[in-house]
């Protein structure tokens, strides 16, 4: 059940919200290492991630965040650190930076798959909340000897789904960094499109999406001449595009396909902050929180709402500070949809797309003041549950409008430009995106290249349904 003030925030009119920045994947210090010369492995704090849950949300709130979630690593019977330390050391962040919501989760260990952000409703019995899951679901938890292959099993991945859909209070997931293992384009790693489509099945109310721009985006500032590329992407021919997962940045790709079915699936960005890249203590390549990657939920300033906006897509991600506002609407008919929302119409009704964003006049964290080029507007088909689970391809999906700076109504910083729709006839969604570049698309990131040179934003969609 809701409290009451999170009731009352989640009835207030929709036009009450405004933007709120934040960050849904940082490491503290009890990202532990472990000392596998005892049994079992005793956690070291500080060795996997460096900085405390209040250093963290001190950075993220000079960064301009207003919610964040801590995400440690899971680990042997880690549960028990995150109970007994990490839970108890943010109740003490919460009261030093109040001007941050600060949610309790996890980088859960995925039975079967890559990492998955956990965010945990904030309400009393959280971290028990949290114990329950990762104690009896997170892939790194035990350390029997030998190892229990049930741990990595794709049917504890389907038990800790059902558990989670069957919680009183929901708790989302996100995957993390969802190509980093992938071979090449189209040849993914530990996160197979068939994952994503059982894992929404299984609890379409907690499996909400991915990371659309992963973490670790810092790298290659150490050395640009290095064979790093950002986000950590460790496979020439698989990295990241324009600083964008590549389920995320091919137009018609795996996103554009679960899309395609109707399936509410949104995309986050993040830091994945371990060690800053200018830390003298061990060479980092992360920012910090909000420093690079934001993501901007259309929300009160209350937990219940944050959340809500995330469930319900309400967000856009975004890099560099490129746009610190996006509103994207469809109308007809007198009627209305906005960012994750539904707009309902006749056949053969006209539709019109809106486009207002801020584009600030201010430098960014690297002092530089990046100014959007370009913003696209993606359409594509809607045509329901795809005979294949493995298909990561919309074939319906195509940039209806590209429209360069000068084709923008400009006051001040704020920039709008509207696109007609043809006449809709079938089920459709659409997105946006923009960037800093002249690129028509975003070209594979070469191995030492300046993330701040390569901005891109992207929206999630607003879905049509023709009644």
């Amino acid at each position: 059940m809701l409290c009451a003030a999170a009731a009352l925030a989640l009835a207030a009119p929709a036009t009450d919200r405004e933007w709120l920045a934040g960050d849904s994947h940082i490491h503290s210090h009890w990202s532990t290492g472990y000392d596998y010369g005892t049994v079992p492995p005793t956690p070291i704090k500080g060795r996997d991630a460096l900085y405390s849950t209040p250093r963290n949300a001190a950075m993220a709130r000079h960064f301009g965040l207003r919610w964040m979630v801590t995400t440690d690593h899971g680990g042997p019977y880690h549960s028990k650190v995150n109970l007994e330390q990490a839970h108890r050391e943010l109740t003490l962040s919460r009261e030093l930076v109040p001007e941050v919501l600060q949610f309790y989760g996890m980088e859960l260990n995925m039975p079967g798959m890559d990492h998955h952000t956990l965010i945990i409703p904030r309400a009393e019995g959280e971290a028990s909340v949290l114990n329950e899951i990762e104690r009896r679901f997170d892939a790194n938890e035990d350390w029997a000897q030998p190892p229990d292959p049930r741990r990595q099993s794709a049917g504890l991945r389907r038990q800790a789904l059902a558990h989670m859909q069957g919680l009183d209070r929901l708790p989302i997931l996100f995957a993390n960094h969802p190509s980093r293992s992938a071979e090449a384009i189209g040849r993914y790693g530990r996160d197979e499109p068939w994952e994503f489509r059982e894992n929404n099945d299984l609890a379409p109310d907690v499996y909400r999406g991915m990371e659309g721009a992963p973490g670790h985006q810092a790298a290659t500032l150490t050395d640009e001449n290095s064979s790093v590329y950002r986000g950590s992407y460790w496979n020439p021919g698989a990295q990241t595009l324009g600083g964008f997962d590549q389920m995320t940045a091919i137009v018609g790709g795996l996103w554009d396909a679960l899309l395609g079915e109707g399936r509410r699936f949104w995309i986050v960005a993040s830091s994945d902050s371990h060690f800053h890249y200018t830390e003298p203590v061990r060479a980092g390549s992360d920012f910090w929180p909000g420093e690079f990657h934001k993501t901007w939920v259309h929300s009160h300033p209350t937990y219940a709402d944050v959340l809500d906006g995330l469930r319900q897509g309400r967000m856009f991600a975004v890099a560099g500070d490129l746009v610190t506002e996006l509103e994207v609407s469809l109308a007809s008919g007198g009627h209305e949809a906005g960012l994750g929302g539904t707009l309902r119409v006749t056949a053969g009704a006209q539709v019109t797309a809106t486009i207002r964003f801020r584009d600030p006049e201010t430098a960014n964290a690297a002092g530089e003041n990046p100014a959007v080029q370009r913003v696209d507007v993606i359409v594509g088909e809607v045509r329901g549950p795809a005979s294949d689970p493995a298909n990561d391809r919309n074939p319906t999906t195509r940039v209806l409008a590209r429209f360069t700076r000068d084709a923008l109504a400009r006051d001040g910083d704020h920039y709008a430009v509207e696109a007609a729709l043809p006449a809709v006839d079938r089920d459709l969604y659409v997105r946006v995106r923009g960037t800093s570049t002249e690129d028509l698309e975003p070209p594979l990131d070469r191995a030492g290249e300046n993330p701040w040179h390569d901005l891109w934003f992207y929206s999630n969609p607003i879905f049509i349904e023709v009644e």
